[in-house]
């Protein structure tokens, strides 16, 4: 019964519930997108290239481990191991093949070398956007397998063969020279050979270049050690069996053996680590966005219920009792979250392949990373929705389907004089809860940390403003009412018709207050962050030039031919990476001891530099690091370097400009040993050479520039600039679907006032005088709206500010945030005036007479 009265109802009033539709719907295309891109983190599927060939891989643990135990009562015990990725490749010691040449099935291992080896001054090549490129020994040619289709294997130091994409990329033939830069100084090489994948159309994520195994080795400067082993099998061995026996053989150290689709992320590092972050952007931008959504369409769905006060009241009136009302207004919601969700997940799975494209294009997510379309975020797209619908409904209408008949009418007549009082104190107990979140933001240090919090802040305190809403309006309205008095009858009337429909106001303020604080949030933080790391990178940075690279980085060769320009004091060689002290990661920079206080002061607060700069087995650290690890000048440091090497290195120096310089700062050989790329990401120049010299002291390296300080700021300026970005497409779907229900919620708001607008009419006022008072309403709630996301905002990232940089100094910018609330002025304006306008266009007394 009650459900096809519901029926009945949304078909009757199709226009009443399409701002809870269009509410629902974004919702479930917004939980869609966010838990496919989570779903593409957990199960999306790396591909492999240069292994095509070789259907067992062993490599190095790309892990470090850590194992507790825990003693219980009656002597039993609970062990929990963990693990956590390195930054860089593991390596495998050479040796390791030795246990597994003679085993039964195994027809040959091939040991693989894979380093840096970027082509320069070639066309399509050596751009930020290109697929990396890679250098590998000859003899692992089989692995793909690679076979040659001109010319010969590289036979001498000299020579080299390149992958055929390449080749026809640069317009390559053999015999040609072509410049590459590895891990040494650039060199020109000889194309011996051009080859291509058998069977298949090419690489189409990276570029292979093949040099002989001697300078292969050279090269990758890893002795003893390969990238893998490739381990290729007899004919007609099972390949399940073969990679048990390799396991047991292998019983005892770290390496791992891998077949099938596991062999994809021990090719791609880069696609193994882009799967956490996906998982953890998906996780973030989905539970923000489950949180706003709640929000919206709760609110949505309140001024649904309060349009219809007098329809619910006729029928408590007419024995309806409170439980049917409720279960009415349920099956519409679930109808309406029904229809919603279905279309909303459908919509929702092309805007997850768009996300993934852009985050793919700003390089965030690796071509490798192949999206995964399942079923299941979508079906739990449209469960939330059906859920999310059904509670908003039942506790928008709770009151008035618990209220006497009698009661209920007169409330249909005319707004509560004040909100429930368990809207308030709930409204009470968010704020609080706001305040301690903004507390606790204040003391957090990590920016890992501190991000989820600062969301969740923003939309617990837009949610105590929803609930204490209609007293705000109510107090804004009173202050508002002098000086509107004085502007002419009309915004006398828009003042009280704001007082008087406090609810109505406050379900129109949720969402502008959420769009301008989450806005300005979302724009704010990074600001926030970068602002006082490169102050304090400014401030720390004594050297007059800085060296730099467009391409890999800066040889230890150039570096050296700087040195050794007269005036030259000092050349400190720069290079960065992460490192895990325990499970936690931490970022570091490793830089050359000599010359060290010459270009570099980071504010040390305890121990030395000098001491750094002497032992080549010590460290210096942040005063942040130091407080979280509890270690001090003469302290032991045990750390996992970027590859996964454990070491112990004696703290020398505390500092201060740990947002400027990072967490830890190692010898610079040490850390560049275990590195990817061990070229010096900058080098820090002093003395009283001129830029001129400089620049003709490292002109035979290409791509090496010689700047000012002050132009390696900006330049890093605009890199942090490209990552705030992407941050701000991450949270660009919520803050998109924000704006949408501002647009949605004022469009209803006006839509429910026709009859209003008709008696105005009637009674003398003309269109653009019921425009104006319109448009007076509409200011009067984007001007609270305003001052509530702001504050809400500006504590919030005062707060960050505090914890993150030590000062409650937020890096606001006016022209942005000017933008914000013009912008959401503009939505506000809009969404009132179009629908007013459409009201004012028929004529008065059909409208009065029909309603």
């Amino acid at each position: 019964m009650m459900l096809r009265y519901a029926l009945r109802t949304i078909r009757h009033r199709k226009a009443g519930f399409l701002g809870a539709f269009l509410a629902l719907m974004c919702a479930a295309a917004l939980v869609t997108a966010c838990g496919t891109l989570l779903e593409t983190g957990l199960r999306g599927r790396i591909a492999t290239e240069r292994y095509a060939a070789t259907p067992l891989l062993v490599s190095a643990d790309q892990n470090v481990h850590r194992t507790t135990v825990k003693h219980k009562g009656n002597g039993r015990t609970k062990v929990k191991h963990k693990a956590k990725p390195v930054a860089e490749r593991a390596w495998l010691p050479a040796a390791t093949a030795d246990r597994i040449r003679t085993l039964p099935g195994v027809r040959t291992v091939v040991p693989e070398l894979t380093f840096l080896a970027q082509p320069l001054g070639l066309p399509g090549e050596g751009g930020d956007g290109g697929a990396p490129s890679y250098g590998h020994a000859w003899t692992s040619a089989p692995l793909t397998p690679f076979a040659l289709t001109a010319g010969k294997a590289p036979a001498s130091a000299d020579d080299v063969v390149i992958d055929r994409a390449l080749a026809e990329r640069a317009g390559l033939t053999t015999g040609d020279p072509i410049t590459v830069q590895s891990t040494r100084a650039p060199h020109t090489y000889r194309v011996s050979g051009i080859a291509a994948p058998q069977g298949r159309g090419g690489l189409r994520q990276q570029t292979a270049l093949f040099f002989s195994n001697a300078e292969a080795t050279r090269l990758a400067d890893r002795a003893g050690q390969v990238t893998v082993l490739g381990v290729l099998p007899t004919p007609g061995t099972d390949i399940g069996r073969l990679k048990q026996q390799v396991t047991a053989a292998l019983k005892g150290t770290t390496a791992q053996v891998t077949t099938g689709d596991g062999r994809g992320p021990v090719e791609f590092l880069d696609a193994a680590g882009a799967r956490v972050k996906l998982v953890s952007m998906g996780g973030a931008m989905g539970g923000t966005s489950l949180l706003v959504a709640v929000l919206v369409v709760v609110g949505t769905f309140a001024l649904s219920v309060q349009q219809r006060h007098r329809e619910l009241a006729l029928l408590r009136t007419i024995a309806a009792t409170s439980r049917q009302v409720r279960r009415l207004l349920g099956r519409e919601a679930l109808v309406v979250g029904a229809i919603a969700g279905v279309l909303g997940a459908l919509a929702g799975l092309p805007l997850a392949g768009w996300l993934h494209n852009r985050f793919t294009a700003m390089g965030v997510v690796p071509q490798t990373l192949e999206p995964t379309a399942g079923i299941l975020p979508a079906c739990a797209a449209v469960a939330v929705t059906l859920l999310g619908a059904w509670a908003a409904a039942r506790i928008s209408g709770r009151r008035i389907a618990g209220l006497r008949p009698a009661e209920a009418m007169a409330e249909s007549a005319v707004e509560r004089g004040r909100p429930a009082r368990g809207r308030v104190l709930a409204g009470l107990f968010l704020l609080a809860g706001g305040g301690v979140l903004v507390g606790v933001l204040s003391v957090l240090r990590t920016e890992a940390a501190s991000t989820p919090v600062t969301f969740l802040a923003v939309v617990v305190s837009a949610t105590a403003g929803a609930l204490l809403g209609p007293l705000l309006v109510r107090a804004a309205a009173f202050l508002a009412a002098g000086v509107l008095r004085r502007t002419g009858p009309m915004s006398a009337l828009a003042t009280a018709n704001i007082r008087g429909n406090s609810t109505r106001m406050a379900s129109v303020v949720t969402p502008l207050t959420l769009l301008i604080g989450m806005t300005c949030t979302v724009l704010f933080l990074q600001p926030t962050i970068s602002e006082a790391a490169r102050t304090q990178a400014r401030e720390g940075v004594r050297a007059t030039w800085v060296l730099g690279a467009q391409g890999p980085g800066v040889p230890a060769a150039a570096t050296e031919a700087v040195r050794a320009t007269p005036g030259v004091t000092a050349a400190t060689e720069v290079v960065r990476t992460t490192v895990r002290v325990g499970l936690e990661k931490y970022t570091a920079q490793g830089v050359t001891g000599a010359g060290l206080t010459r270009t570099w002061d980071p504010g040390v607060t305890s121990g030395s530099l000098a001491a750094f700069a002497a032992n080549e087995r010590s460290a210096a650290i942040s005063e942040l690091a130091a407080d979280r690890l509890g270690l001090r000048p003469g302290g032991e440091l045990v750390l996992h370097l970027g590859d996964g090497t454990p070491a112990t290195l004696t703290v020398a120096a505390v500092y201060r400009s740990g947002l400027g310089f990072g967490d830890l700062t190692l010898p610079h050989d040490l850390v560049a040993r275990h590195m990817d790329n061990p070229l010096a990401a900058t080098v820090l120049v002093a003395g009283a050479a001129s830029g001129h010299s400089l620049s003709a002291a490292v002109s035979e390296y290409p791509g090496v520039t010689v700047v000012a300080p002050a132009v390696a700021d900006r330049l890093q300026a605009d890199r942090e600039q490209q990552n705030a970005e992407v941050n701000l497409l991450a949270m660009g779907l919520v803050l998109a679907f924000t704006a949408i229900a501002v647009v949605n919620t004022l469009a209803m708001s006006v839509s429910e006032r026709f009859r209003e607008f008709a008696l105005l009419r009637l009674a003398g006022a003309t269109r653009r005088q019921v425009l104006r008072m319109l448009r007076t309403e509409t200011l009067s709630v984007l001007i609270l709206a305003t001052a509530l996301g702001t504050g809400i905002a500006l504590a919030v990232l005062t707060a960050f500010s505090i914890g993150m940089t030590g000062s409650a100094a937020p890096g606001l910018l006016p022209l942005v945030y000017g933008s914000v609330v013009g912008a959401a002025a503009l939505l506000a304006l809009a969404a009132t005036a179009l629908p007013g306008r459409l009201a004012l266009r028929a004529r008065p007394v059909e409208v009065a007479t029909s309603q």
